[in-house]
């Protein structure tokens, strides 16, 4: 699995658990570090806890391990490493602080065909 593979997995993951306002971004243009961000927010530090579980559980389904996971729910804002992919679970609140798609702006956003 390629590694946008793996961040519209992660995207497809998320929307089936119901987090809201999921985006993909190509970073790989402006960053050495990754290919993809995927950002999604959750209404609260228990479901931003879910949403991170999930995704930890779907990815080990497919051999896809975490190099590193920071954040703590209660910090409302978690992140998880897997090396060209950057998942980031924030709360709402959180996500409108640190507005990581203002800094990521000149970068592609992935069109994500999602359910509504």
């Amino acid at each position: 699995m390629n590694s946008k593979e793996t961040a519209l997995l992660a995207t497809k993951v998320l929307d089936n658990k119901k987090a809201q306002d999921i985006v993909c971004i190509d970073v790989s243009i402006k960053s050495s570090f990754a290919d993809y961000f995927v950002l999604a927010s959750g209404n609260n530090e228990r479901q931003i806890k879910a949403l991170s579980d999930d995704i930890d559980d779907e990815f080990a389904k497919n051999d896809i391990f975490a190099k590193n996971i920071e954040g703590q729910p209660s910090s409302g804002w978690i992140l998880m490493d897997y090396g060209d992919v950057i998942v980031n679970v924030l709360t709402t609140e959180m996500r409108q602080r640190y507005n990581i798609e203002k800094v990521w702006g000149d970068c592609e956003f992935l069109e994500l065909d999602l359910e509504d």
